[in-house]
């Protein structure tokens, strides 16, 4: 023991850079995951994942994004207030005006009265309703409601096809017929003279 005080002695004290801090970040290196780890796990729990909610939960229909991971929604009752995004779903799954989500309440919020607890899907959503766990007031709608004349111009050329362009979904896909008024007294020339239209 004093051969080895002596060694130590002449070199100084041994000091290791902080021998506990290297353990505990080894240890955590283990469990600690990657981004898209984590975002694989995050989307695949948001997408697969089938929720009811419980007595203290809602659901509730998304009504906007107002900025710093916060949603204004409002409930079955009519009541709207703001709830926030909870970290793990912040820039892994997005949400959209119309969507709805389950929340839970918290308790120090006076402007934010709650925290999002799940995303809700068409799957998720039939699921719930097969449950009869779906709020009465939110009526879905089988088929969107749009009421548009669409009217389609065929074309000579088959081998130009429109098929595999890309189509803006968010959009209602109408076509509108322009008509020019002009001062002649010639009612022929306001209708189409294409006689493709149909």
């Amino acid at each position: 023991m004093e051969k080895l005080c002596t060694v130590f002695k002449n070199f100084g004290p041994v000091r290791s850079p902080r021998p506990h801090f290297i353990l505990a970040r080894s240890k955590l290196k283990k469990f600690d995951m990657s981004k898209t780890t984590k975002r694989k796990h995050v989307t695949k729990e948001v997408l697969d994942g089938y929720v009811l909610p419980a007595k203290n939960q809602k659901i509730v229909k998304v009504l906007g994004g107002k900025g710093n991971n916060l949603h204004e929604v409002e409930t079955s009752e009519g009541e709207k207030y703001l709830v926030s995004m909870p970290t793990k779903f912040r820039k892994n799954v997005w949400i959209k005006r119309g969507d709805y989500v389950v929340i839970q309440p918290i308790q120090e919020g006076e402007k934010v009265k709650a925290e999002i607890f799940a995303i809700l899907y068409d799957s998720q959503i039939k699921y719930i309703q097969s449950q009869e766990k779906w709020p009465k007031e939110f009526v879905l709608p089988a088929t969107a409601d749009v009421t548009c004349d669409i009217r389609t111009v065929d074309t000579d050329d088959s081998s130009k096809s429109d098929d595999d362009l890309f189509v803006n979904t968010n959009r209602p896909q109408c076509v509108y017929e322009s008509t020019d008024h002009s001062d002649s007294d010639d009612s022929s020339s306001a209708q189409p003279k294409d006689k493709d239209y149909k």
